[in-house]
């Protein structure tokens, strides 16, 4: 008999504040802009589109769509996201050794 697999959705995992900080996190580290853009939708996914798009005043549709895989969301979009996930951004200078 063969196995039934499911597609793995990571919102399912992000029940945390902790878990969304980490997942965030490794994302940025990647600096594939893509890839953290798509990393925002799925922490707006866990937290609920809907209310994230109450906040931001985006549509679901635009912010689905702008988070998706092959999304290109504007700064002004990343940032209002970013607000509404309570997700800052702050600039470190490397340490060269």
């Amino acid at each position: 008999m063969a196995e039934k697999l499911s597609t793995y959705d990571p919102a399912e995992d992000l029940a945390s504040d902790a878990a969304i900080a980490a997942f965030m996190a490794e994302a940025f580290q990647t600096h594939d802009a893509g890839y953290i853009a798509h990393a925002l939708g799925v922490v707006a996914r866990a937290k609920g589109m809907a209310q994230i798009a109450g906040q931001t005043g985006l549509s679901r549709e635009q912010l689905y769509r702008s988070f998706s895989e092959n999304g290109n969301p504007t700064l002004k979009t990343t940032l209002s996201v970013m607000k509404a996930l309570g997700i800052e951004l702050s600039a470190t200078v490397p340490v060269v050794a």
